[in-house]
């Protein structure tokens, strides 16, 4: 089937509830002939998951998945697609719209949609819905989403902070919905009340703003712009090349409206056991920091950085490309040529600390001399890297676990 042929499919997720409804509801009045797709996954603990199929009239279609491998969201992956293709085939529907339950994130869904691109699906759009003055509360946030009753999984280890912070980096479009009330399970310090002319918060603007500079922001009453963003199209292998640690478009310098961001880009390696002495001072000095980063006694390994209401996560992400042989340098994406190409340097090739730290009320200056106090003194660097291989493997534990 022809990319024009196919039924366009827009994805609409957040944990902010009241905003990606609000969204919906704009989107189904504004299209004509579009369907929201839901999947319910608050029923798991029953073994199934609620799909309901709705226009802006009525509710036309209701069922349940059940759970595959005891997980709602697999659940959602096999019973999507199906119920996509459809309505695609019914041949009636101008967009359908998949609103997103709660915590699922929108990478792995956009990336289902987009593998059956030949079964007559296009996925024209993925769009996070933000109300502003509930910004700082989610980011903030360290709750385990088990805890909150939005886990997706048995397994989930996720917390709230982190997944609103990828299902907001991810989308190119932030729908902006002022107006959403806190939940009981996530209220409390940080909420601003939503002010101005419109209802919209500064601070959240600015957060927004600051985490993911290239996201185009739509008021969800702009009709028009709202629409149009949602029928645009989205490539999921830039969208997930801009995600990747090595080349990720990480938040730049910036200070506005009582928010700063703090880039901190440097070569030399860090101390193994001084960075895991400093990670707890680290993960709470900013209500988001992310990056990628190198330690002394695994030069090889790109490790990155993801930190969300004070709980970090720290992976491997592969090898650095300084550490490859030049044959494997054909089989890597062109993005990550680029990326390593920007930050090479004569002695260390593309390994380097760029972490950015992003907060109302950040301490620069204290937060820049404790990631300096990280590094190799000048007696260690010069020890070489021999050396440096022979120290206290701090992150061992961390990132090579016992199972």
């Amino acid at each position: 089937m022809s990319e024009a042929a196919a039924l366009p499919v827009v994805i609409v997720g957040g944990l902010h509830a009241d905003a990606r409804r609000s969204t919906v509801e704009r989107l189904l009045r504004t299209v004509p002939r579009s369907v929201a797709l839901h999947h319910d996954l608050a029923t798991a603990d029953a073994g199934t998951v609620r799909r309901t199929v709705r226009d802006c009239v009525e509710t036309l279609d209701q069922g349940e998945a059940p759970l595959v491998n005891d997980c709602a969201c697999c659940a959602l992956r096999e019973d999507l697609v199906p119920e996509l293709e459809r309505l695609a085939d019914g041949g009636l529907c101008r967009l359908a719209i998949v609103e997103l339950w709660d915590s699922v994130e929108p990478k792995a869904m956009a990336e289902v949609v987009a593998a059956h691109g030949a079964a007559g699906l296009r996925l024209s759009g993925v769009i996070t819905a933000v109300d502003p003055a509930l910004v700082l509360p989610y980011l903030a946030c360290g709750d385990d989403l088990a805890d909150t009753g939005l886990a997706a999984a048995a397994a989930d280890q996720r917390t709230v902070g982190d997944t609103w912070a990828r299902q907001v980096e991810y989308a190119p479009v932030l729908a902006i919905v002022p107006g959403a009330e806190l939940t009981a399970d996530l209220a409390g310090a940080g909420a601003n009340s939503a002010e101005g002319v419109r209802g919209v918060d500064p601070t959240g603007l600015a957060l927004l703003s600051q985490l993911h500079p290239m996201a185009l922001l739509v008021h969800a009453d702009a009709d028009d712009d709202l629409a149009a963003v949602a029928l645009a199209g989205f490539d999921v292998e830039a969208a997930a090349g801009r995600q990747h640690p090595a080349c990720a478009l990480l938040p730049q310098e910036a200070d506005a409206d009582g928010v700063s961001t703090l880039v901190w880009h440097r070569v030399r390696p860090f101390h193994p056991e001084r960075l895991f002495a400093a990670l707890e001072d680290l993960t709470c000095a900013a209500a988001r920091s992310r990056g990628r980063f190198w330690l002394a006694d695994r030069p090889d390994t790109l490790l990155s950085w993801e930190a969300a209401g004070g709980a970090l996560c720290v992976e491997g992400a592969g090898p650095w490309l300084a550490g490859l042989p030049d044959a494997a340098w054909e089989m890597v994406p062109p993005m990550r040529r680029v990326a390593a190409a920007l930050d090479w340097h004569p002695e260390h090739g593309d390994r380097a600390q760029h972490l950015t730290f992003t907060s109302p009320g950040l301490d620069r200056e204290g937060l820049v001399s404790l990631l300096e106090s990280c590094l190799l003194t000048d007696a260690e660097y010069a020890a070489g890297p021999a050396a440096w291989r022979s120290l206290s493997g701090a992150f061992d534990e961390l990132l090579d676990p016992v199972l």
